[in-house]
Formats: structure tokens, sequence, C-alpha cells
């Protein structure tokens, strides 16, 4: 296999693969040793693992790579992705890397990296160059390199990772609530019992040990027949609330007490709302694909709304212009300027937490008001031929009795009583189409129905 097939694993945002053919030993080696030549790291790198079954080996090589080029590691064992960040972030520390595919099915793995203070690393700052170098070097002779004990230790940021995030909310608030949490054998467990046992709840615990095999299926909350067996046990177990984490937690969705899957549109307005008591005045970023109720709610409360094009590097570097206390893409990713601008799965179920403490209403009662008066469309994918033909074909339809247009993200054009954003995916061959109302589903519905017949046109 030649190294041009092995570097089909780089992604916009990452590196991920399928294992063996995408990505091994070697390649993840390779990668190390181009990290460290191109980012040049002055601190340590913080490498950490999820669960998979390749996923020791993989760091292992990770770190030998590193040290090969004079790079000092500090192995924080198996962690989420945020706890790479968190150490990354860390005073002297020279970036991260994560070894982890997410969501994906057991048979790949794959890399997250980030700089000092974790500031991402994506194909426009940086993940180019590492690739290119990593062609370079997997060109080359191969060679079995190891762990330099001189320039490697092992450290746990548990701890004061959690003391960080109990930081973030008032834990004498929270009323003895009840969880049903899904982990979904991913690592998100052993992190939700360490915060958990400084908080007065009750918890009924789903697929909760770390298992790379995933016996109960891939960790990926999207789909319908996980969401079903988290809602299922939701309604079973009589709970409060609903979580679910994706394989390296750092996206945390939610479920109402009536087993509810809850669109991540509606959790952004909702988290900028319990910040903005917190951080009155602040800045929240948040992406174009759905918008009215998160503008409507950070306003309400006083704080300044700011666009942003979606993706983790694109938001974070927003936030860091805007000096923003958070930044939500309706994706389920949430960032936090006391995380270091960074993205948690952990931190917005403790600020959803502190907000029914402190509210005492139902879930359910409070996200129903912002379905009913913005209801959207939810997420809807295609696989086309052309994109940009599609974006093209939708804007000529409605140029005309559009109020504002912007192709900041996409297209996104808005009416006087609907909105919708129309983009390509920055990782994977689909356009993604998002509609909302201002109150009308029927509208919603027959705009939707519309947009879908000029898309596959």
């Amino acid at each position: 296999m030649n190294a041009e097939a092995k570097l089909s694993a780089f992604k916009a945002y990452d590196v991920r693969g399928r294992v063996p053919d995408q990505l091994n030993e070697r390649t993840v080696q390779e990668i190390g040793r181009a990290y460290a030549r191109v980012i040049k790291p002055e601190g340590a790198v913080a490498v950490g693992r999820d669960i998979r079954e390749t996923s020791d080996a993989f760091a292992c090589a990770l770190i030998a790579g590193l040290n090969a080029e004079g790079c000092r590691t500090v192995d924080i064992g198996l962690c989420g992705t945020e706890m790479v960040y968190y150490a990354a972030g860390q005073a002297g520390m020279g970036g991260g890397i994560m070894v982890t595919a997410s969501h994906n099915p057991s048979d790949y793995n794959g890399l997250k990296m980030v700089r000092s203070g974790a500031r991402p690393i994506s194909s426009d700052s940086g993940l180019t160059e590492i690739e290119q170098e990593t062609r370079r070097l997997l060109a080359g002779p191969a060679s079995t390199l190891a762990v330099n004990p001189d320039l490697h230790r092992q450290e746990s940021v548990l701890q004061p990772y959690v003391s960080l995030l109990l930081g973030m909310i008032n834990p004498a608030a929270i009323k003895p609530l009840h969880l049903v949490v899904n982990a979904g054998n991913g690592c998100a467990g052993p992190v939700f019992d360490a915060l958990a046992a400084h908080l007065p709840i009750r918890v009924t615990r789903l697929c909760h040990e770390p298992d790379g095999t995933f016996p109960n299926d891939v960790p990926n909350p999207m789909l319908i027949e996980q969401q079903q067996f988290t809602a299922r046990a939701v309604i079973e177990h009589g709970a409060d609330l609903g979580l679910a984490w994706d394989g390296d937690f750092d996206r945390c969705f939610f479920f109402d007490e009536t087993g509810q899957f809850i669109e991540g549109y509606y959790l952004v307005g909702l988290l900028a709302e319990q910040l903005l008591k917190k951080a009155p005045g602040s800045t929240v970023i948040y992406d174009p694909r759905l918008t009215w109720n998160t503008v409507q709610l950070v306003e309400a409360f006083g704080g300044k709304p700011v666009i942003s094009k979606c993706g983790h590097s694109f938001i974070k570097d927003k936030m860091r212009e805007q000096d923003a206390v958070y930044g939500g893409e309706m994706s389920a990713h949430h960032y936090f300027r006391d995380f270091f601008y960074c993205d948690s799965g952990m931190i917005p179920w403790l600020l959803m937490l502190e907000q029914l403490s402190e509210s005492g209403a139902k879930f359910s009662q409070v996200v129903e008001s912002c379905m009913r008066e913005f209801p959207c469309s939810g997420e809807i994918n295609f696989t086309i031929k052309s994109a940009a033909e599609a974006l093209q074909r939708v804007r000529a339809f409605y140029e005309g009795s559009a109020v504002t247009i912007s192709t900041l993200d996409g297209l996104t054009m808005e009416f006087a009583q609907w909105r919708f954003n129309l983009r390509s995916s920055n990782t994977e061959p689909v356009v993604r189409l998002n509609v909302e109302s201002r109150g009308d589903k029927t509208l919603l519905a027959a705009k939707t129905a519309e947009l879908k017949e000029l898309i596959t046109a």
C-alpha cells in the first residue's frame, strides 16, 4: 500500500480512518514525528486515548514518534478529548493529541490535535502541513521507534479537571434530580461518575462501562435506535433528564422527562441564558444553520450575539477575537471561555442541571416555548452530484423574495416568517439543510418540502 492511500485518513479537522488500511501504528508514529516538526512545541505534548482496542498501541506509537523528534510527552491515559484540551491548556504545555475516532465503528481510529493553549489544529492551521510531512516520512524507510523514558511521563489530570468544571456551577444549588445517562460504552462513564460524586443527584446508568468492542453498538447518540433506547429508559425510570454522549464525550445529547430528544439547536440558547446570568453583557457566538431562538434568548438576557462559520476552529477563533463567554453549534458542540475556549460534553449537562434546579421547572417546560416559537426541520442531509449547482438553483428560486441573503457559510436566506441554511459539509460529501419558522409548523413543512425538491432536482 502506498503512502498516498494511507493519508486518506486526514480530514478537515482531524485524522480518522479504518484500521489498518487507512491508519496503522507506522502511520501514527510518523504523524507524531510530523506534528513535532511542524508545530515545534516548546513544552510537553499531552497524549490521551479512548477505549478502542487499537488506542493503546496507537498512543504508544504516537509518543515514540514525538520523542524521536526530541519532544517531551505526558501520557494522561484513558480520557475524553476535552481532557486533552484541559492538559494542553495548562501553563508550559506545548500541545495535545487525543487518540480517538469518536462515534465511528470499532474498526476505526484517529487523532485530534491542538497546539499550546489548546488552540485548534485543522486543515487551515497546520494539519495540511502535518499531512505533507507525514507523507514524506512514510515515503522513507520504516523504523520502529520506542518511547524515550527520559522525555516521557504519566500524569492524571482527572481531579483538577473535575474541580475546574464544578467551579463553573454552584454545586450547592443542585437539587436531587434523577438522571438517566447513556455512556455508550465509550469514555464518558468514569468521568461522569467523578463529577456526580460531588452532586446530590440520583443516577440510572446505561452502557456505562468503557468497552472498545462496543457491545451495545457504536456510541453515536444521533442514531435513531440509540435515541429510542435512552428515551425508553428515561420514561421507564421516571427520570427528570436523560443524557447520552458520543465515544470521546465531546458532545452531549439531551432528553426531557417525557423521553423526547431535544435538538442541539435549542440547547445553544438555554446554555447562553445560564452563562449570561453569570457574566452579564457578554458575547455569545452562534453558527448560521439555525439562529432565531439563540439570538432572541441572548438579547433577552443582555448578551451580544455574534455569528460565525460552522466548525470548531472558526468558532474558537471567533470566541477568542470577541472574548465570548460561550459559543454553541446546533451539532451539540458547546464551547466555553472558562474552558480554554474549547468544547466540552460535560459542562453542558452541569449547567442545565443548575438551571433546572434554580427554576424548579421540568425540562420539557424549559424547551417547549423555544420549540413552539421557532420550530425547525432538524438537519437534513443530501448526497448529490454537484453541491454548487444545488446552491445556485435554490438561490435563483428564492432570490426575488428574500429579505436577507448571506454566503458566510453556504447559503442562508431569510424571509419574514421563515429562513434556511444550505451548506456543503466540511467532513462528508453531502449538503446539509436546516429550516426554521416563526411559530408556523405548516409553513415550515411546506418550505422544507419545497427545498427538498429544488435540491434534488
